[in-house]
């Protein structure tokens, strides 16, 4: 129900932009939050967005900050994931997810009910 696009391959120091967007449904009325795995690893929380009614609240991990950036445009319906400054510790499967929890719990993969398919970004030294 979820579509994650934009991953690819990048040399350090480059920018990725990734989009997700949902298939069939809107969403407005879902926090959005970005995950990723690396191989062996458990998925970990880079990111969320609040719902509009929310106002305009953001998260980022701390090894995100400062590098990332979410936003989301209602009018396309998207939600979008601006990675700068890339590490090659950032290779991974991203995940866009979406979670009606409260806000204080949007950092934590369990409490997201649908996820898309992911996008692979692979960051090179």
């Amino acid at each position: 129900q979820l579509v994650e696009s934009g991953g690819g391959l990048v040399q350090v120091g480059g920018s990725l932009r990734l989009s997700c967007a949902p298939s069939g449904r809107t969403f407005r009325d879902f926090h959005v939050g970005w995950f990723r795995q690396a191989p062996g690893k458990e998925r970990e929380f880079v990111a969320a967005i609040s719902r509009p009614g929310y106002g305009r609240s953001t998260r980022y991990a701390d090894s995100m900050k400062g590098r990332f950036s979410i936003s989301r445009d209602n009018t396309k319906n998207t939600v979008y994931l601006q990675m700068n400054s890339l590490k090659p510790e950032d290779t991974a499967v991203y995940y866009c997810g979406i979670t009606q929890i409260l806000w204080a719990y949007v950092d934590s993969a369990r409490q997201y009910t649908n996820w898309g398919q992911g996008t692979l970004v692979t960051v090179s030294s």
